[in-house]
């Protein structure tokens, strides 16, 4: 008798292991059908193209203000500036999330 409780405890962890766990939002564990279809949603994007290289943005340089043309949308073959984190040369392509609002353009500094 003792034996049958240890095989069905044994079979049971084993088959926790199996399937796939994930937290809730009390981070306790739970099982989900959502970790078996993995999907993939991506949020609208517009792609630009780098025309121009204006300056370094931002209190500590961190960022490299743009000049791009938007290739597709509603605002199509329009040129804004754009304010980008990271490395970027002319020619590179960017996928901006909104084409409403253009950055600040920058002031020269006074002698």
């Amino acid at each position: 008798m003792g034996s049958n409780k240890i095989k069905d405890f044994v079979q049971n962890e084993e088959e926790k292991k199996i399937q796939p766990k994930q937290r809730d939002s009390r981070g306790s564990r739970r099982e989900d059908d959502a970790a078996k279809k993995a999907t993939i949603n991506f949020t609208q994007a517009t792609p630009a193209r780098v025309e121009e290289l204006i300056g370094r943005a931002g209190t500590r340089g961190e960022a490299i203000q743009v000049r791009c043309k938007i290739l597709d949308g509603r605002d199509k073959n329009k040129i804004m500036r754009r304010n980008v984190k990271g490395p970027v040369r002319i020619g590179d392509m960017l996928m901006l999330r909104g084409t409403e609002i253009e950055a600040q353009s920058l002031t020269q500094r006074r002698k």
